[in-house]
């Protein structure tokens, strides 16, 4: 299997699961810091998401520091798929796809980047609507709606680097 910028085992895809989970804790901080976000289930499943991608990523991020430590090689294609299953396949019809790579057991880990971005879109339809649409924000100056922007935007971030881990993930797999 070819090594790629960002593929397990290596410091560049260290660098990639740290900024992961920084960049989701990051998001569930601010958020937890803005006023009245408990009210609304877009919030609350973005904290959720992106507390799921912590410790996907984290988990991740100790293999990854593991293998640099120990000058172990994370390109087994068990493991690389593995990754990609973590990363992506959460849907019906994308585990018909990875079907030909994947064990059943494998196939039953749950897929952070498809609930990042869902819930970094829900947030974001919610954030726009009370700022564009509907203007609370100007009508209740309580609510902190440049708090949930910067979180939202945290949370695009995030789903950005998971997105970048599993394309390296597809390509490791594809080429291997």
């Amino acid at each position: 299997m070819k090594v790629a910028v960002g593929s397990p085992g290596t410091w560049s895809g260290l660098l990639l699961r740290v900024g992961q989970c920084a960049f989701a804790g990051a998001s569930i901080g601010v958020m937890l810091s803005a006023f009245g976000f408990s009210s609304y289930t877009a919030f609350c499943y973005l904290i959720a998401s992106m507390a799921l991608q912590i410790l996907w990523s984290f988990g991740l991020l100790c293999l990854d520091l593991h293998a640099l430590k120990f000058k172990r090689d994370l390109h087994n294609p068990l493991l690389v798929s593995l990754f990609v299953v973590g990363d992506w396949v959460s849907s019906h019809h994308l585990f018909a796809l990875a079907s030909t790579v994947m064990t059943e057991e494998l196939k039953c880990h749950i897929v952070t980047a498809t609930l990042t971005l869902a819930a970094a879109c829900s947030s974001a339809g919610v954030a726009v609507l009370f700022v564009r649409d509907v203007h609370f924000c100007k009508k209740d100056p309580q609510l902190s709606c440049g708090m949930y922007q910067i979180s939202i935007a945290m949370a695009f971030i995030t789903w950005l680097l998971v997105a970048k881990s599993s394309l390296v993930m597809f390509w490791i797999l594809a080429s291997g």
